[in-house]
């Protein structure tokens, strides 16, 4: 299992309009073939920064996603919001306590 964080700052002005697309969007996101869950955090020092937080089955589904139309378009609605370069990584989970 992939887990896949980004980080992703936003113009204030465009908070809104990234939330309500997000809403839009998040129950195909995490339908997508191989995508077992995801989760959206809002930064609480400074409420420009989200992270997106998801599970994948695999590097390839991850990367099927990435050059899906969804992704597309998900992402050419979401691009010219920012005001910062996103950043993403992708980890392995060593640990969990529930």
């Amino acid at each position: 299992m992939l887990i896949r964080i980004v980080k992703m700052s936003f113009e204030p002005k465009h908070i809104d309009t990234f939330l309500s697309n997000f809403h839009s969007v998040k129950e195909n996101i995490r339908n997508f073939e191989g995508c077992r869950y995801l989760e959206l955090y809002r930064e609480q020092q400074d409420s420009n920064i989200f992270f997106t937080y998801s599970y994948w089955d695999n590097t390839s589904c991850l990367e099927n996603y990435r050059t899906s139309a969804l992704f597309k378009e998900v992402w050419s609605q979401t691009k010219p919001l920012f005001n910062d370069k996103p950043q993403a990584w992708s980890v392995d989970k060593i640990v969990s306590l529930p």
